[in-house]
């Protein structure tokens, strides 16, 4: 099997390496530091899987997750293990989000054991998928949360409003956004509020509360 690896700790990308190496059938034809060297190589040396950090130079956000997407629409042969410390399940959602065949999403604490991450490299070198099991308990819980929250309460277009309530238009610029009359939007926000429970009180600013429970039910970020 065939393998690369990215990670921007030294150690921690040569322990990996030679925990493969060590363990398994496994050539690890490159390690690298940075996403821009993981293309690179997937493109000169077309490997059967990629392992990489969810977090790398230079801004140490996402760019894993940006590069298993890069790497599964120009390399589809290739699978893509991403190593992450995080169980939030917002980043396991954004790796799958165009799809979830040769992805996998593991949390680091796994990587010690060499029997675990083979098993991934396997599955997403079939195209199949692999997602940590503490991840899954929160896709679930979410999934949970979503259903019991009042915004689930809200119809297609309320959400729409609601969602551009959250980037910061007022109802002018809902209704030119969403080519809808000004009445009809007053109308929507007013639903709105009475579906999430938000009564007319002083000092509460009631399209505040509605973004707030909008954010906190769908973890969104604004």
């Amino acid at each position: 099997m065939r393998v690369i690896i990215a990670e921007d700790h030294y150690l921690v990308r040569e322990g990996t390496r030679r925990l493969l190496e060590d363990g398994a059938d496994i050539d690890v034809v490159a390690s690298v530091g940075t996403a821009v060297e993981l293309l690179d190589s997937v493109r000169r040396l077309r490997p059967d899987a990629v392992i990489t950090d969810i977090r790398m130079p230079p801004d140490h956000r996402m760019e894993g997750i940006e590069a298993a997407h890069a790497i599964r629409s120009s390399h589809p042969e290739t699978g893509v293990v991403v190593l992450s410390q995080h169980s939030d399940s917002a980043y396991a959602m954004e790796l799958l989000r165009h799809g979830s065949a040769g992805l996998a999403y593991l949390l680091k604490s796994r990587v010690s054991n060499v029997d675990h991450i083979t098993f991934a490299l396997r599955e997403v070198m079939a195209g199949r998928s692999v997602i940590d099991a503490l991840v899954v308990e929160g896709l679930v819980e979410r999934r949970r949360r979503a259903d019991q929250s009042p915004v689930a309460q809200l119809g297609d277009r309320e959400l729409q409003i609601l969602r551009q309530m959250a980037e910061g238009r007022n109802n002018h610029g809902i209704a030119e956004t969403l080519h809808l009359s000004l009445s009809s939007v007053e109308k929507y926000v007013t639903a709105i509020f009475v579906k999430l429970g938000l009564d007319q009180q002083p000092h509460v600013d009631r399209r505040i509360m509605a973004v707030l429970t909008y954010l906190r039910d769908t973890d969104q970020h604004p």
